[in-house]
């Protein structure tokens, strides 16, 4: 059992603050008398002098010293819980639930993220990095409580959040590079594509141009991305994942006649808008910001 209470830690910390009982007294609202016995009683209860007397103030023994630096840990613990207690009250939500297509730029979610939680630091937050059909399931089976997606959700009104940019790239050592013209459609059916797997358990689906012989179905885009840094295959990516590998050469666009680019627009979709807790709004607005922040400082320019 504690014998110990918080209040009683809070005085100690009170008289060391203030320099003695006298002043610790006005600051607290409390009688003198009544720290003095508080600070005397814990001082029984924990069998350690915590206070000792320098003239007409008192100082930390070195025993209290370190007893107090453990306690203001506890003392700052609680009123950090009393403080979240108090936030779910006025329906502060404890966790948000957010599914996120893997095409979405990633400094922008990063940027979101971070911002909603200085702003509500005691708040869990679930990514999940899902592609095409994935977040819309999750929508369906009341899994997330935001989705970020390129597919439209039944039942469901989106917000128009950011148009996704998709450029046909491969590495510059590739077959496809030397060919020494402009490509078509049918020059790319006899090399390896690379595509991202559909996250969606039940009702997955294919996307884009998939009519290589050729095919490697991945789960995430950063695997993409390395297989084709390796030189391994060609795919269409979003230009927010690779613009430091155009900018360094390390991959380059298909120099196709039509098709090297495409777009996909995103939208934001609440599970539920007008129950949506404070944090799960102040994260969507959050992502508006941050598409606006970090999409527009950054073009791709190519020569396809």
């Amino acid at each position: 059992m504690v014998n110990v209470t918080l209040a009683q830690w809070r005085m100690l910390a009170a008289v060391v603050d203030h320099g003695g009982f006298a002043r610790a007294a006005e600051a607290v609202h409390k009688s003198p008398s009544t720290l003095n016995h508080a600070v005397h009683k814990l001082e029984e209860q924990l069998g350690v002098q915590v206070l000792e007397p320098v003239g007409r103030q008192v100082r930390l023994t070195e025993a209290g010293d370190m007893l107090l630096r453990r306690a203001r840990q506890l003392l700052e613990s609680a009123e950090a819980l009393e403080d979240v207690a108090g936030r779910l009250g006025e329906g502060l939500e404890a966790e948000v639930v957010i599914a996120v297509d893997q095409i979405f730029p990633p400094d922008a979610l990063a940027h979101a993220l971070d911002s909603v939680s200085r702003h509500y630091p005691h708040v869990r937050v679930q990514l999940h990095e899902t592609v095409l059909n994935g977040g819309v399931e999750m929508l369906y089976d009341g899994r997330a409580d935001l989705v970020v997606s390129g597919i439209a959700a039944q039942g469901f009104l989106g917000e128009p959040l950011v148009n996704v940019e998709f450029l046909a790239v491969s590495h510059p050592e590739h077959p496809l590079q030397h060919l020494g013209r402009e490509l078509d459609l049918r020059d790319l059916e006899q090399h390896r594509q690379l595509v991202v797997r559909d996250s969606a358990l039940h009702q997955s689906m294919d996307a884009g141009w998939l009519k290589a012989e050729q095919r490697w179905t991945l789960s995430h885009l950063v695997t993409s991305f390395d297989m084709l840094c390796r030189g391994l295959g060609f795919a269409w990516m979003p230009t927010t994942r690779i613009r430091e590998a155009l900018r360094m050469g390390t991959l380059v666009p298909l120099p196709l006649a039509l098709g090297g680019r495409r777009e996909t627009p995103m939208q934001l979709i609440f599970r539920d808008r007008d129950r949506a807790g404070p944090a799960t709004r102040a994260l969507a607005a959050a992502l508006h910001e941050a598409v606006t922040d970090c999409c527009d400082e950054h073009s791709i320019e190519t020569n396809d």
